[in-house]
C-alpha cells in the first residue's frame, strides 16, 4: 500500500531563488520556511523520504505566504508559473518520488488566473490548484473570482483550500496585532471555516456541480462544530434583523450541511488523532487523504509524516478505510497513475 501526501510543500530551486530575487530578505512565516532545509534542499527532502520507505510518495505544493501577499498581479502570475515549472519537472525527473504537484492560482490576477490555471493542470499536468482562504482580504465569494471556480469545476480537478492570516488579524478590537500567534492556531482553523460556509452559502457549490474542494488540517473547525453548522444554521436569521438571512438559506438545492460534508479533508493534524476521527465521521471515508504537512514540525520534516502515519495506522477502523485515506482516495480523486 502506498502513503500518498498529498499536502506537504516545497520551494523548488528556481521558484526560491525568483522568490528572493523579488521579495529580497525573509521575514516572519517566509523566513521560517526558507529556515527549513527540506523546503529548499532535494537531497535532505530524498533523506526524509527514505525514512519510511519507497511506498511514501509526494505530491508536491507551494508553501505559504499567499502570491498575493508578496507581489502584484503581474509578479504573482511569473511567480506561480515558475513554482509550477519547476514542480513539474521534478514531478518529470522523480515520478517514483512525486506522483503529482498542486499549481498555485495567482487569484490577485483575474485576467490571467483561469489561463494560468488552464495551462498547469493541461499542459503541464498539475492534479489541482492551490488557492488562500482570502485573497488579500477579500472573500473567495465574490464575482471576480468565479471564474476559477467555473473553470476547476469543468476541468474536473479539485482545489486545495490552504488557510491564510496573519498577524495583522487582531485577537480583539482594540489591539494592533494578534498576539502569541493566535492568529496561526486558532486563526487559521477559522479562517478554513470560515470560508468553506461563504462558498456554501454563496450557492458556489449550485452554481458550478462538480466542484471539489480539498481543506488543510481536518477540516477546520467544521467536523468538531457539526451541532453548530448544521441544526444550529437551520435557525440562520433568527438572530439577524437587517437582512433576510433566512432566505439565503433556503435557496440552497439541497440542506446546508450536506454541501459541507461534500468538501474533503486531508489529515494534516499535527498527531491529532481525535481531529481524523472527527474528520472520518463527519467527511467520510472517501473524502479524507493523506497529508502531512511537511516539513513545519520541530524536527524539520519527518515528525508530522511519522505522527500522522502512526494516528492513521492505529485508529479503530478497517484496514479498508486506511488503505482508502493512504492511497485510493488521492488515485481516485487526482487521476493518479502508480
Amino acid at each position: 500500500m502506498k502513503k500518498i501526501d498529498i499536502f506537504n510543500h516545497i520551494w523548488p530551486e528556481p521558484f526560491f531563488d525568483a522568490l528572493i530575487d523579488h521579495i529580497g530578505s525573509m521575514t516572519d512565516i517566509t523566513k521560517r520556511s526558507g529556515a527549513v532545509p527540506m523546503m529548499t534542499n532535494l537531497d535532505r527532502r530524498f533523506e526524509v523520504m527514505d525514512m519510511f520507505g519507497e511506498d511514501y510518495l509526494q505530491v508536491l505544493s507551494l508553501a505559504s505566504p499567499p502570491l498575493e501577499l508578496l507581489a502584484g498581479p503581474e509578479k504573482a502570475l511569473e511567480l506561480s508559473q515558475i513554482g509550477s515549472d519547476s514542480m513539474a519537472e521534478l514531478c518529470q525527473k522523480h515520478p517514483d518520488r512525486f506522483p503529482g504537484f498542486i499549481g498555485t492560482a495567482p487569484m490577485n490576477n483575474p485576467d490571467a488566473c483561469v489561463e494560468e490555471c488552464r495551462r498547469a493542470v493541461e499542459d503541464l499536468g498539475a492534479v489541482g490548484m492551490q488557492i488562500f482562504t482570502n485573497v488579500s482580504g477579500k472573500p473567495l465569494d465574490l464575482a471576480e473570482f468565479e471564474p476559477f471556480f467555473e473553470y476547476m469545476a469543468n476541468a474536473g480537478k479539485p482545489v486545495w483550500l490552504h488557510p491564510a492570516r496573519g498577524a495583522n488579524f487582531t485577537d480583539y478590537l482594540t489591539e494592533e496585532q494578534s498576539e502569541y500567534e493566535i492568529w496561526w492556531t486558532f486563526g487559521w482553523p477559522y479562517e478554513t471555516s470560515v470560508a468553506m460556509a461563504r462558498m456554501v452559502f454563496s450557492r458556489l457549490f449550485d452554481k458550478y456541480a462538480g466542484l471539489k474542494v480539498i481543506t488543510h488540517h481536518a477540516g477546520g473547525m467544521v467536523p468538531f462544530f457539526e451541532g453548530r453548522v448544521g441544526p444550529g444554521w437551520d435557525q440562520m436569521g433568527a438572530r439577524t434583523t437587517g437582512k433576510d438571512l433566512a432566505a439565503v438559506r433556503k435557496a440552497l438545492k439541497r440542506p446546508h450541511l450536506e454541501y459541507f460534508k461534500d468538501f474533503y479533508a486531508d489529515t494534516a493534524s499535527f498527531g491529532s488523532s481525535k481531529a481524523i476521527e472527527h474528520a472520518l465521521e463527519f467527511f467520510g471515508d472517501d473524502h479524507v487523504l493523506f497529508a502531512s504537512d511537511a516539513p513545519f514540525d520541530p524536527e524539520g520534516g519527518p515528525m508530522y509524516i511519522r505522527e500522522t502515519i502512526q494516528v492513521i495506522e492505529n485508529l479503530d477502523i478497517p484496514e479498508a478505510t486506511k488503505k482508502k485515506v493512504f492511497q485510493d482516495n488521492a488515485v481516485a480523486l487526482l487521476g493518479l497513475k502508480l
